[in-house]
């Protein structure tokens, strides 16, 4: 106990040497005030008794009241402890051991002993230990508690598969690609445990509040005290009334009101694969009024397919293997997925090359397209207004172009020595959440903009399936962010939501950048908060996440404030004169612990958080 009273003492004297006051500065001047008048009567109780005094002691109050203190820290502590839950469950995903094959040998390793390009085997049943690219093998893994996602996912060779998930059938050996605090698990516990520690905007708020609230509550202490001992010359009561104000008024719970929210908050997040990166990003995302969403992989699954190739001259002469040829030794430089995707129809098309067959002057122009020289000739693969624009005619094929487009295709062009040859049309599916996900933020009242490079017509096809009426293409990567940047200056709160490389300056200058787990490395740099599962539905958990936080928080300021504004008074003895009712110090000190512990009790109710879809 009195190790719990030097603490007190000695972090007032360090704020007191700081010329600030604070929670403990209280405690300590209420408490070291009573002991210091006890003093008094103990060694000249004969002082009290010529003047008609009684030679009251306080010692027991003294410590009631710091044992009152310590006894609710520690129940707070207790409380605080259990808002970490979502990192201990985090940290008790991983496994402990891995099975290495060494020497064609399968040894059983700790974790910490595996490293990059180890080829590890994993059972049905087992967990995956690291991160790495699956080799050999199939299986369905339950990656539910890292992204989130609620139904297995196959794997195959070539695959990503995340450290800490489940294999629930398959045996399959993988290649160690991250390990130790590079993993993904691991990445999450540190984005988490920052998120925690950080504070909100309302908080800062809430701190600013505390440092005024202490000198003032010592005003009223001493004004108390000079106030009934100048009526009743009584100094007893003058001494009671001052300790009361002193103890009761102490700010614990203005204190503990956001962090302990927050806490729980982001927890909750990355429990459902939502990874807040600052407490400032989930509080911002309560206030969002407009959606940005990028459509290819964002809105649609991000794996585009050529489904159809039309040549001006059909394929006499083998012309439609040759133009096949040039489109995929050209755009195996890009790393665009329409690029991909032409690449691995021609594959498909079992059309072959060489590594001789090398581009020259490769170009990639943002937003419009790729060119260069192959076998002698030169080569473009664009858009229709690119190509025009390199004064390419390209009227000969307008017909077919325009009904694919309104099929909802992305159509692009390809041009040998500045005539159009043939058009591609490539399409991306829709994911299957996305018509949901979208309609579930039109009824929380959001506005839903879909934003593309894509041509109108391919734009205006997607977004009518999914029923966005906002749409913006057309726009090149540079664009996007002076798009977010327009939308701002109408006054909107503006969320973007995006997984590529090209939409990492709009979700720097979204108030909310919001990143595809299963995007780009740059992008989620670039964002405030992390969909790990790819699922529009995260952007719905997200921003009910943060309503419900930032509801919990106000419910804790209101009672913290309450509590303070009503308790003050009756401390000070307003009500004595009419009813004889005084505060007794240690009933105080036990309502200010309780008050404290009642707004961390509050602040835990968000651990029954679960998204409503």
């Amino acid at each position: 106990m009195a190790w719990g009273g030097r603490s007190f003492f000695a972090n007032a004297w360090k704020s007191l040497k700081r010329k600030s006051a604070t929670m403990d500065t209280l405690i300590s001047v209420g408490t070291g005030t009573a002991f210091a008048y006890s003093l008094v009567p103990t060694f000249f109780p004969h002082w009290f008794e010529v003047r008609g005094l009684q030679p009251d002691v306080y010692y027991e109050a003294a410590v009631v009241i710091i044992a009152l203190v310590l006894l609710g820290r520690s129940l707070e502590h207790r409380a605080k402890g259990k808002t970490s839950d979502a990192i201990r469950k985090l940290m008790g995903l991983q496994a402990k051991t891995a099975r290495v094959v060494r020497q064609g040998q399968d040894v059983d390793i700790p974790i910490t002993a595996v490293v990059v390009g180890d080829v590890v085997r994993v059972r049905p049943g087992e967990k995956i230990p690291v991160d790495g690219e699956m080799l050999q093998g199939t299986a369905t893994l339950d990656e539910a508690m890292v992204t989130g996602e609620s139904q297995p996912v196959t794997k195959v060779p070539g695959d990503e598969v995340i450290g800490a998930t489940i294999n629930k059938t398959g045996s399959f050996t993988f290649r160690a690609t991250r390990v130790g605090k590079d993993t993904f698990l691991a990445q999450i516990v540190k984005l988490v445990q920052q998120a925690q520690g950080s504070k909100a905007p309302i908080q800062q708020l809430a701190d600013r509040v505390t440092g005024w609230f202490v000198p003032v509550v010592m005003a009223i202490a001493l004004l108390t005290f000079i106030l009934w001992f100048t009526l009743t010359r009584d100094l007893t009561l003058a001494l009671l009334t001052m300790v009361g104000v002193l103890i009761i008024a102490c700010p614990c719970s203005l204190g503990l009101a956001t962090p302990t929210s927050i806490m729980v908050g982001t927890g909750k997040g990355a429990e459902n694969g939502i990874l807040i990166k600052g407490a400032e990003s989930l509080e911002l995302a309560h206030n969002i009024q407009t959606i940005v969403l990028d459509k290819t992989g964002t809105v649609t699954e991000g794996k585009p397919t050529v489904t159809d190739f039309h040549t001006l001259r059909g394929t006499a002469d083998g012309n439609e293997q040759h133009l096949l040829k040039l489109a995929a030794l050209l755009e195996r430089n890009s790393e665009h997925p329409l690029a991909e995707a032409v690449v691995q129809y021609a594959q498909r098309q079992a059309i072959q090359w060489s590594e001789e067959d090398d581009v020259q002057d490769f170009e990639a122009i943002a937003g419009s397209g790729v060119q260069g020289h192959i076998l002698g000739q030169e080569v473009q693969i664009g858009t229709q207004r690119w190509l025009n624009e390199l004064g390419i005619d390209t009227q000969a094929l307008q017909q077919p172009w325009a009904e694919w487009e309104d099929s909802g295709k992305t159509v692009v062009g390809l041009a040998v020595d500045q005539h159009l040859e043939a058009i591609m049309a490539i399409a991306d599916a829709v994911k299957p959440a996305s018509v949901e996900a979208i309609r579930l933020l039109h009824r929380m009242g959001l506005t839903v903009v879909m934003l593309t490079g894509d041509n109108h017509r391919t734009a205006e096809a997607i977004a009518t399936e999914v029923n966005i009426h906002h749409v913006i293409a057309q726009v090149r990567p540079d664009q996007k962010a002076a798009q977010i940047e327009q939308l701002q200056q109408s006054g909107k709160v503006v969320a973007m939501v995006g997984d590529g490389i090209n939409d990492a300056p709009a979700l720097a200058q979204a108030d909310v950048g919001m990143a595809i787990g299963t995007g780009t490395d740059v992008a989620i740099a670039a964002s405030d908060i992390t969909l790990i599962s790819g699922d529009l539905h995260g952007i719905v958990t997200a921003i009910q996440l943060s309503r419900a936080t930032m509801r919990n928080i106000r419910q804790n300021l209101f009672f913290a404030f309450v509590y303070n504004v009503a308790s003050i008074p009756i401390a000070a003895g307003v009500l004595y004169p009419l009813f004889g009712w005084l505060l007794n110090p240690i009933i105080a000190g036990a309502a200010m612990a309780f008050s404290s512990v009642s707004v961390v009790t509050n602040a835990l109710r968000l651990r029954n958080f679960q998204p409503r879809f």
